[in-house]
């Protein structure tokens, strides 16, 4: 077992990170939180008996393998410059830092460690994201072309966050990952229009090229309801495209015959849409948001093994990035 000090038993932490942590291999050794309740609370569900709110002492504890935590950029940052002079691999949420400069801080210190530190772009592993990207590693699809992407929230998710600080670092960061993964390039040039309804509620379209050719757009912003779908994917190749709608639904798009007119027209699996989605009356305890497959991979890379893991230096580009957008707003 991984022996895992964790920082922040915050909602987030305890409904989607916590729960994973036991079925891929982790121990909880160590909490930390300056919530007493939310500490308290957690440390019964997991039987944990170290506890403390300072992360500085959580660090210290004697036997961890490797720290864990979801708490703010600022927390972040310090606390995995803590960890890693301390000899210890981090796993954090994104984002890793407040600034790109912060994410690059990180990143000489894991360097200068040689320990590494991986940050929760979980939307690479969600299901319909995870699929898609097979296929396009397969090499059925063809040359990506262009992207799409539509990832939306609502004004609540950041109440008393005009400015947008909290929306920019902790929802938009996640397309600065995974847009750039799924085309296999970076941004080139970028256009950024915005419109802002009234405060708090932001609607903004990023679109841009690479420099091999490819063109893409991303509508991001404040203006939707949380209970309806708030994202879908639109990967578009030559008589081949791939749609992500609600990371759970897949769709392949390829080149069919017209039917109307052939009488004995059949669904062809060599050009008809292939389709997936998921059966969620299973009994099967599956993650399609991509937290458990992400610390999976996690788990891997702690006891040593080779993954690709969204790690410090995909947080940095991601920072990067982002910090571009902004700056265009």
């Amino acid at each position: 077992m991984i022996k895992i000090g964790w920082i922040g038993c915050g909602t987030h932490a305890r409904h989607m990170l916590l729960p994973q942590l036991g079925r891929n291999g982790f121990r909880i050794a160590a909490l930390c939180d300056r919530d007493g309740k939310a500490l308290q609370d957690t440390a019964s569900e997991y039987g944990v008996t170290t506890l403390t709110d300072d992360f500085a002492d959580l660090i210290k504890t004697p036997g961890l393998d490797a720290i864990g935590m979801a708490v703010g950029p600022e927390l972040h940052h310090v606390a995995t410059l803590a960890a890693l002079e301390a000899g210890l691999p981090v796993f954090m949420e994104k984002p890793p830092a407040a600034d790109a400069a912060g994410a690059r801080e990180i990143a000489r210190a894991s360097q200068k460690a040689v320990k590494p530190v991986l940050v929760g772009f979980m939307k690479r592993y969600s299901t319909g994201n995870k699929i898609a990207m097979n296929v396009l590693n397969a090499g059925q699809f063809g040359e990506v072309l262009g992207i799409t992407g539509t990832y939306m929230t609502a004004p609540t998710y950041f109440e008393g966050e005009t400015d947008y600080t909290g929306f920019y670092l902790h929802h938009c960061i996640h397309y600065m990952d995974l847009i750039p993964w799924f085309i296999g390039e970076d941004f080139g040039d970028m256009q950024v229009r915005s419109v802002s309804p009234q405060p708090g509620k932001l609607l903004l379209h990023l679109n841009f090229t690479t420099d091999q050719g490819k063109i893409g757009n991303i509508v991001m912003g404040t203006v939707q309801s949380r209970g309806t779908p708030m994202e879908e994917i639109r990967i578009m190749g030559d008589h081949a495209r791939l749609h992500v709608d609600n990371v759970i639904n897949v769709s392949m798009y390829r080149d069919p015959p017209f039917k109307a007119q052939d009488p004995k027209a059949l669904l062809s699996p060599d050009c008809d849409t292939l389709s997936w989605t998921p059966n969620f009356t299973a009994a099967a305890n599956e993650d399609h948001k991509g937290y458990d497959a992400l610390l999976s991979d996690v788990a891997a890379v702690l006891r040593g093994e080779t993954r690709e893991v969204p790690n410090i230096e995909d947080g940095v580009r991601a920072m990067e990035r982002l910090e571009r957008m902004i700056k265009m707003i």
